[in-house]
């Protein structure tokens, strides 16, 4: 009875861990994306100026940066560079 409790314990714990272990995978860029300067060069190259908190982040490149005077949140493909999202911070 010990035995079991014990073995169900540890398979609890080795789930909980692997969850976490995919969880953070989210926020980790893909050995083929685009690496965080050449993003920048795009975003640059956009209009895009203080370029701030760029990172990984469900699939895509995320952070802000200031265009056209405003401060704009984005989300970028990592694959092509594209503007998935672009929306100006109204906070």
């Amino acid at each position: 009875m010990v035995m079991k409790k014990a073995l169900a314990l540890a398979i609890a714990i080795g789930l909980a861990g692997s969850a976490a272990a995919f969880a953070d995978n989210d926020d980790m860029p893909g050995t083929d994306w685009m690496p965080k300067e050449q993003v920048v060069q795009k975003l640059e190259a956009s209009g895009y100026s203080n370029i701030t908190g760029l990172h990984a982040d469900d699939g895509h490149w995320e952070g802000k940066g200031v265009k056209n005077g405003k401060i704009t949140e984005f989300h970028v493909d990592p694959h092509s560079g594209a503007f998935l999202k672009e929306k100006v911070d109204e906070d």
